[in-house]
């Protein structure tokens, strides 16, 4: 069990209250096409391959991001008579 959890930290954003694998693959993935087209990494590194340097920034912390598919709750206006 603590093998799947060591495993699984690996592929996690730090500061994700989910904790959601698939949310790393999909910042990893926009991020290693930013580096493809030509963005500069935050990191310095050896690898050639932008998706190992976009996993690695993101699994620092260095790629923010915003969810949209998460609405902020609304408070409604008060009702004025």
């Amino acid at each position: 069990m603590s093998d799947i959890l060591i495993r699984n930290m690996n592929y996690m954003i730090p500061d994700d209250p989910d904790r959601s694998t698939y949310r790393f693959i999909i910042v990893s993935a926009k991020r290693a096409r930013q580096l493809q087209s030509g963005a500069r990494s935050y990191l310095p590194t050896t690898s050639r391959k932008p998706t190992v340097t976009s996993m690695e920034e993101v699994r620092r912390g260095l790629i923010k991001y915003t969810d949209l598919n998460q609405t902020p709750a609304i408070e409604a206006p008060a009702a004025t008579e």
